[in-house]
């Protein structure tokens, strides 16, 4: 694989309300990028609200505070579909309390609708919990997401353009785990209609499932041989199929949060090669000098685009171009 860089810089800094986090990027229109975050003082503070900026003709546009509450905001979601941007994101003082609303925009991010619930009355966490929604191909829509009320599970969340259905958790054999379990997942369907999902895991590995029939059931839950440091990932699927993978090559609990690489795969997911370094600062433990993580990535094409948390300080963004020949 080749890759060509097209865009790196800093979406801003440093960060107006202090530290930042949980990036989310979409592709709102042709040569226009929008990037949220949350941020605030210090992540789960009361004052960590949600922040939204654009890039056009190569110019950020300043951050800007989309949506707040009187407790903390979490892990926004962006989707742009059609000229509209919705925006999910979580609300609460604890991640077992986490709601989740849902604000929209048709002018580009200038305005935003009021926040509503996703799914009325609920608690705990439906709809995306950090990476992007899957467009199926049956156009029914994917949220990835999970719960972490002790034992970490993931599950899918499927809207049908009028209410939302939660698919049971992913089987996970937990005799054989040494922590929490998965949370997380990020989303591809392959060309034959299978869907699958890889999972941050509490084991040192990147877990997996695949689902036969659009999500509503998925297959027991496995390690693959890629590293993982119980942080998040993402990945997005180019148009001649190949997978890119970002995330940190570290295996452990709550082990280093760099380097931050991007990894490629050309037989839907089953191997992933490592292709290029972001970001590194050695380190031996997750510090927050040395960290890069929670990625987010879109394709466009053989086109990503992809955003992840440079030191809580601000959020890295890359445009690159990705094939097999240039």
């Amino acid at each position: 694989m080749q890759v060509q860089v097209l865009e790196h810089e800093h979406v801003f800094a440093p960060h107006p309300a202090g530290q930042c986090h949980a990036s989310t990027v979409a592709v709102l229109a042709p040569g226009v990028i929008g990037v949220a975050w949350f941020g605030g003082s210090e992540e789960g503070h009361a004052d960590v609200a949600i922040w939204f900026a654009t890039l056009q003709d190569h110019q950020w546009s300043a951050p800007r505070k989309v949506a707040d509450a009187p407790v903390a905001c979490w892990n926004p979601v962006l989707l742009a579909e059609n000229g509209l941007i919705t925006l999910f994101y979580k609300r609460g003082a604890e991640i077992p309390t986490w709601q989740t609303l849902v604000i929209q925009s048709r002018d580009g991010g200038a305005t935003w609708s009021e926040p509503r619930e996703l799914v009325a009355g609920d608690h705990g966490g439906r709809g995306p919990v950090k990476n992007k929604c899957l467009r199926l191909q049956s156009g029914d829509l994917l949220a990835p997401a999970s719960t972490e009320a002790g034992e970490w599970n993931c599950f899918v969340d499927r809207f049908d353009g009028t209410t939302w259905q939660r698919s049971a958790n992913v089987p996970l054999d937990r005799f054989r785990l040494q922590g929490t379990g998965i949370i997380q997942p990020t989303l591809w369907q392959s060309a034959d209609g299978t869907v699958h999902m890889l999972m941050r895991s509490s084991e040192g590995y990147v877990f997996r499932s695949d689902s036969k029939d659009d999500g509503r059931t998925w297959a027991q839950a496995y390690a693959l041989d890629v590293p993982n440091n119980n942080c998040g990932i993402d990945v997005a699927r180019l148009a001649d199929g190949t997978l890119v993978l970002a995330h940190n090559p570290v295996s452990g609990n709550w082990a280093a949060r760099t380097p931050m690489v991007l990894a490629t795969s050309t037989d839907d997911g089953r191997h992933f090669d490592p292709l290029l370094w972001l970001d590194h600062v050695p380190a031996d433990k997750n510090i927050v000098a040395a960290e890069f993580s929670y990625p987010a990535i879109v394709a466009s094409g053989q086109d990503v685009y992809v955003t992840y948390s440079w030191k809580r300080a601000t959020i890295a963004f890359w445009h690159l171009r990705i094939a097999a020949t240039l």
